[in-house]
This record gives structure tokens, C-alpha cells and sequence, in this order.
């Protein structure tokens, strides 16, 4: 079975201290041995003293001598008097010491003999009556006198050493692992927390104790869950990033500074594929494909962070870019720009119409201006001239004015005010001012719409869609013709309108898909006689498509142009 770190911890600890305790105990106790037995060595001594002053009194050995001091001394109290070379002269347990071998080789003796205290002791088994002995030794200038104890249990327990610092120190002992239990119990509870915490780091719920380790523990679980919300808000950024990646009309591509590809869009391998002359399914052709050379050099020789250029291939105009970060990962990004491109032709060439278009009336203004300032001219042909300038004046204006109106639709469409618009109303009006106009071509205008025709819509745009349709047909359709105007369908969000006139229609028909465009004329030989601006028509389609609707032109079948088209309810 594992061990838990509190167990091992715990364990540690208190073999360390038992350890400790056992050493300090047998120390105190071998200690306390050594000085009680050297204070019984001390009183053996004594005997022995006692002894020899006895034998030495008379300065002659005499048994009684010492039979008299034994009489006094304890009765187990073995004597021994042993001459110099060690034989035994006198033993008071062994009744014939002649059978005594000599004792010059025994230890007690052999310390009495070599050191300095002429003393020596020893404990062993008497080989001549079989009891232990704790035997003393001393050496004087004629013999040896050596007195022994018996080793027994009142001699035992008298070297014995004292047992009450041995019990003090088992209670402290004992004391001591309490507390290291508890102080273990603390410390593995907070690392066991800890533990817990690291292999299940999503249960915040965890409290930590007040200790140190715990307000180490509530430290890691703050940073922890700072870490979670940094990582959840950069997930939550990375995603919105990669959702706006996905919808970008740019095709996008980020590429490792090893050289893998780690993400890209599926505009990207669509753009791809467009400029490639084999279909490609994986990103990384980018980076081996000979039409991105210049891509290819730049990533390994550019100087720069930034590479930007253009591929024109198969019909289509790309921007590629590329930017290097800091840790040498780069991105590489392909745009369509064909339309960018056409539009900007476009404008080159709508900018090329409207300087040729305001050209005409400002030299014709100029003209008349100049006859009448250069020169006399009777009055008559002055008004004629500046009438004519006045005309031409007007025309300019009405020029300048459309060239606005298709400006703001298509720049700043959001700029319109929206209204119920009635379109029967609307008609009513057109015809009241058309109304001269008609009648000099000798041209009737009807229609056939619902009761409430109502679109919500900008009152000025359609207004200016069927007014400029009015126009047209007032301008091309020639004499005695009917305009016809009529809703031949609608649903739930559209009126799908008819307007048509009975008049000349368009005989080239590959210029029916033109007339809406800005300045164009059907015949070159069409002048501004007619009046105009040359932009009614593309006003007309501007304000259908910002009412949700299209339109688009044919002949009638019996004579006359028709246009289709249907508004937002």
C-alpha cells in the first residue's frame, strides 16, 4: 500500500526523533553505568586499602590479619592476595589455593599492573567457583590485593542505571509524536488539498487552511483561476477572430516560422485555386508554387516585414501581402481586387463622361456669352443668345443635380428620409406637371394600379423614377403615343410594376442592356437637342435597386419600349 505524503511525512519524523531518543537514552545510560560502577570501583578500593594496611601492619603476612578485617567487610566480599609474579597467596572462597592457577595474566590484574593507578576491574565467570564477578585489582610494592562482588541481582541493580530519565524521555517522546501527528496532520492535509487541486484544477471550491502551505494554496487557486479567465477571454477572442477570418472577403493564411501551415480560410485555397494552373486542396502550395516567386524571395531574403504586390493571371487582379511577426511566423493574405479595379475604371471613365458631358454646354454658354459681349448685335438676337445661354444654363444644372442624386444613392443610401409613399398620388402630380409637355406631342399618360398603392420608400427617388421615365418617353417615344403605367402582379412584399409607351421603342436591341448606364445614347446622332442630362435612365435604376427592386427594358411586341421592374411594399 502507497503511502501517503502526511504517512511518509509523519513516519520521517518520528523514526528521526525515536532515533534521536534511543541514542540520547543509551548514551545517559551507558554514562550513568559507567559512573556508578566507577563509584563501586571507588569503594572496592577502599577494601582493598583496608586490606593491605591490615597485612602491612606488622610488615608480615598473616591470614588472621585478614580473616580479622573480612569480619568487617560485607560477608560475599570475595578476597585475593596475590604475590607479585601473580600466585595466589590467599583466597578467601577457594579453601586450597594451591590447585589455583596464577592469576598474572588475569585482566583486572593486568590493568592493576600496566596503569598508572596501579588499579584495574573486570566482570566475568570465577573459573574456580563458577559465579560471576565484578573483580577489583590493585597493585602495591609486595603483593596484589584483589576483592570481588558477586555480579548478582543486588549488584546489578545497583550499576544499573537510573530509569527516570529514561521514562521522562519516553513521555517526551511520546508527547513529541502527538504533536508531530497533529503538525503532520495540518501539513498533509494542506498538501493533500494541493494535490487534489492539481489533478482536478477545475473544482475551485477548494479552501486551503491558514497556515503557510494553505496561503500558498490560496495563492495558486487565485492565479489559477486569473489564468482561467485570461485563457477563456483569449478563446473567446481567438474565436471571434477566427469567426471573422471565416466571413472575410479576404482569403487568409498563418504559417509557422518552420514553415507549416497552423490556419487558413476557405477563401483562401478558393483565390488559390484561381491563380494556379492545377487545382490545389492544401494551403501550403502557396509556398512552393512558382506563380508566388516574389512571395517565395521575400520570405527568405526579405529585408522588410511587409511584401505587397499584384498578380494579374486568368482574367482575375490579386493584392498579395505579407507580413512577418517577431517570432518569424508570417501571414499571407490574397484579395480580389478585379472589381476594386473595374470600379476604378469605371470611374475614370464616368469622370472622362461628365468632363465631356458639362464640356458641351459650358463651351456653348461660353459661345453665346462672347458673341453677345464681342460684338453689337441688335436686340433681338441678343435675347436669342442669352436665351440660348439660359437654356443651356438650365441644362447644366440639371446635370450637376443627377450626377448628385446617383452620388448620394450609391454612397450614402442611408441618408434618404423613408415614407409612406402613395404612387396613384404621385402619378397625379407627375401628370399635372408633365401636362404641357403632353400636350405639345399630343401624348396621354394612364394607369392601372391598385386602390392603395403604397410603397415606403423616399418620396424624391420615386418621384425621380417616374419622372425620368416620363421623360424618356416624352423625348424618344415621338407624337400621338399613350404612356401606360400598371402594377400586373404583387404579393406579400412587392408591387411588380409595367410602364411602357406606345411610341418608336429601340431598334437595335443589343442596346437594351446599355440604356441604364450613365451618359449613354442610343444613337451618336442623338444631341442634346432633345434635352437631358443623359443620366435620367440611370437615376431610374439606382432608385429601384435602393427599393429592394430590379428593372430591366424590352420592346413591345406591337411598337413601343416597356420597362419591368417592382418596388418594396
Amino acid at each position: 500500500m502507497k503511502l501517503t505524503f502526511r504517512q511518509r511525512l509523519f513516519l520521517y519524523v518520528a523514526l528521526l526523533f525515536i532515533i534521536v531518543t534511543v541514542g540520547i537514552a543509551l548514551f545517559e545510560n551507558s554514562r550513568e553505568r559507567q559512573f556508578k560502577t566507577e563509584a563501586l570501583t571507588e569503594q572496592l578500593e577502599i577494601y582493598t586499602d583496608v586490606i593491605q594496611s591490615q597485612l602491612t601492619l606488622n610488615n608480615d603476612f598473616q591470614i588472621s590479619q585478614v580473616e580479622n578485617v573480612q569480619n568487617v567487610m560485607p560477608p560475599e566480599l570475595r578476597i585475593t592476595i596475590l604475590d607479585l609474579s601473580g600466585n595466589v597467596l590467599f583466597d578467601n572462597a577457594v579453601e586450597n589455593v594451591e590447585r589455583l592457577e596464577n592469576h598474572i595474566g588475569r585482566e583486572e590484574v593486568i590493568d592493576a599492573r600496566t596503569t598508572t593507578t596501579n588499579t584495574g576491574s573486570h566482570i566475568r565467570l570465577s573459573e574456580s567457583t563458577d559465579i560471576k564477578y565484578l573483580y577489583f585489582a590493585k597493585k602495591y610494592s609486595g603483593n596484589y590485593v584483589r576483592v570481588a562482588l558477586p555480579y548478582d541481582i543486588e549488584v546489578r541493580q545497583f550499576i544499573k542505571a537510573d530509569n527516570l530519565f529514561l521514562y521522562f524521555l519516553i513521555i517526551i517522546g511520546g508527547v513529541s509524536l502527538f504533536l508531530i501527528h497533529r503538525i503532520t496532520h495540518q501539513f498533509g492535509s494542506s498538501i493533500k488539498r494541493l494535490h487534489n487541486f492539481a489533478m482536478q484544477p477545475s473544482d475551485t471550491s477548494i479552501n486551503f487552511t491558514d497556515d503557510e502551505i494553505g496561503v500558498i494554496g490560496n495563492k495558486i487557486l487565485e492565479n489559477y483561476k486569473q489564468i482561467e479567465a485570461h485563457k477563456k477571454n483569449l478563446t473567446l477572442e481567438k474565436q471571434k477572430l477566427l469567426q471573422h477570418i471565416q466571413i472575410s472577403e479576404e482569403g487568409i493564411c498563418f504559417v509557422s516560422s518552420s514553415g507549416k501551415v497552423e490556419y487558413h480560410n476557405g477563401l483562401f485555397i478558393q483565390y488559390l485555386n484561381q491563380l494556379t494552373d492545377e487545382p490545389k486542396s492544401e494551403a501550403y502550395e502557396v509556398l512552393i508554387d512558382p506563380t508566388f516567386e516574389q512571395l517565395h524571395d521575400f520570405i527568405v531574403h526579405g529585408e522588410d516585414n511587409y511584401f505587397d504586390t499584384q498578380i494579374n493571371k486568368h482574367g482575375k487582379i490579386f493584392s498579395l501581402r505579407a507580413i512577418i511577426f517577431e517570432d518569424k511566423s508570417f501571414e499571407i493574405i490574397l484579395t480580389d481586387i478585379s472589381q476594386q479595379e473595374k470600379t476604378q475604371k469605371l470611374k475614370q471613365e464616368i469622370t472622362g463622361n461628365i468632363a465631356h458631358e458639362l464640356r458641351t454646354p459650358v463651351t456653348s454658354i461660353r459661345a453665346y456669352l462672347e458673341t453677345v459681349l464681342d460684338h453689337e448685335l441688335p436686340d433681338d438676337k441678343k435675347e436669342y443668345f442669352i436665351r440660348q445661354a439660359y437654356t443651356q444654363t438650365m441644362t447644366l444644372s440639371e446635370m450637376i443635380k443627377d450626377i448628385s442624386i446617383i452620388s448620394r444613392v450609391e454612397e450614402a443610401p442611408n441618408s434618404f428620409d423613408l415614407e409612406a409613399v402613395d404612387i396613384r398620388h404621385l402619378l397625379s402630380n407627375l401628370k399635372k406637371e408633365k401636362a404641357t409637355a403632353l400636350a405639345e406631342k399630343n401624348m396621354k399618360m394612364q394607369w392601372d394600379l391598385p386602390e392603395k398603392c403604397i410603397v415606403k420608400g423616399n418620396l424624391s427617388l420615386l418621384n425621380s423614377i417616374f419622372r425620368n421615365l416620363i421623360e424618356n418617353s416624352i423625348r424618344y417615344a415621338g407624337e400621338n403615343v399613350v404612356i401606360n403605367i400598371s402594377v400586373y402582379k404583387e404579393d406579400e412584399k412587392f408591387y411588380y410594376f409595367s410602364f411602357y409607351d406606345t411610341g418608336k421603342g429601340i431598334q437595335n436591341e443589343t442596346a437594351l442592356n446599355r440604356i441604364f448606364e450613365r451618359f449613354y445614347r442610343v444613337h451618336e446622332g442623338r444631341t442634346r437637342d432633345t434635352g437631358g442630362s443623359g443620366l435620367g435612365l440611370s437615376i431610374v435604376k439606382n432608385a429601384v435597386l435602393f427599393h429592394k427592386g430590379m428593372i430591366t427594358a424590352k420592346n413591345r411586341k406591337n411598337a413601343g419600349l416597356e420597362f419591368i421592374f417592382n418596388l418594396h411594399k
